[in-house]
């Protein structure tokens, strides 16, 4: 438990919730600037009620799955893409709320933090799969158009993977490597807007026009190609990331 939240309050767990985040670097602009406050406000109500992270992440997850469930089961509307998004979007900032309620309560477990990724995996893996599912039964759309979330979901599922690699891997080598004295860069403001479409958080508020059926295929095909696009860039930069890793770490701690 960090000390400015021992008093158990939740404005007092707000004013502590600045040393309970993670670094923002690379976040895009959506998960950065609100997703995150949101998940801080519910992390705050979450640390007053007395709850774990775990059942934060329980409920997500509730959230998360019902907005996804009800894709494929019902005619596309206007509701509907606003309850899925509102689903969506409440699932994600509490996902974002169970990490910084663990740092909190004095940090984190590694059952927490598997319990997590693999509600995040499942979500990643039955998204776009509902909306295949959705666009055969109810969108009158040429057949071609069922490779779009076919390819989506791939794109979205080595990225993620990727992702918690790189973390893994950069966690391993510092526990094993000296730290350097290279100071960390400042999370990039315009690098979080350009990068805003591989955004989750929009991804969820593509489905507020999930209703328009000649509207949501043409935005989510362009969050797809832009998602693609991204990950053919970012692979070859996370690869010459992973073999500096690679480097002796006298190479390293002399540069």
């Amino acid at each position: 438990m960090t000390e400015r939240a021992a008093d158990d309050g939740f404005a007092a767990a707000l004013r502590a919730l600045p040393s309970a985040q993670k670094t923002t670097k690379g976040a895009p602009a959506y998960s950065r600037f609100v997703n995150r406050r949101a998940g801080g406000y519910l992390a705050a109500a979450a640390y007053q009620l007395g709850m774990t992270p775990n059942q934060v992440t329980a409920i997500s997850a509730v959230f998360t799955f019902t907005g996804i469930v009800a894709i494929p089961l019902i005619q596309p509307s206007f509701w509907l893409g606003l309850g899925v998004c509102l689903a969506l979007l409440i699932g994600y900032a509490l996902d974002a709320a169970d990490g910084q309620l663990a740092r909190l309560r004095g940090g984190g477990s590694r059952s927490g933090e598997w319990l997590d990724h693999i509600v995040d995996s499942a979500k990643i893996s039955a998204l776009h799969l509902t909306v295949l599912i959705s666009w055969y039964r109810f969108f009158d759309l040429p057949i071609g158009y069922l490779l779009i979330p076919i390819g989506f979901q791939v794109v979205a599922a080595v990225m993620f993977f990727a992702m918690t690699l790189n973390d893994q891997l950069r966690r391993a080598r510092r526990a094993n490597v000296p730290a350097t004295n290279k100071a960390a860069q400042p999370a990039s403001t315009l690098r979080s807007l350009i990068v805003v479409p591989t955004d989750y958080g929009v991804l969820c508020l593509a489905f507020l026009t999930f209703g328009f059926t000649s509207v949501f295929p043409v935005i989510y095909g362009l969050l797809f190609l832009t998602n693609l696009v991204f990950l053919a860039a970012a692979l070859r930069k996370w690869f010459n990331d992973m073999a500096e890793l690679d480097a002796p770490a006298d190479e390293k701690t002399s540069k």
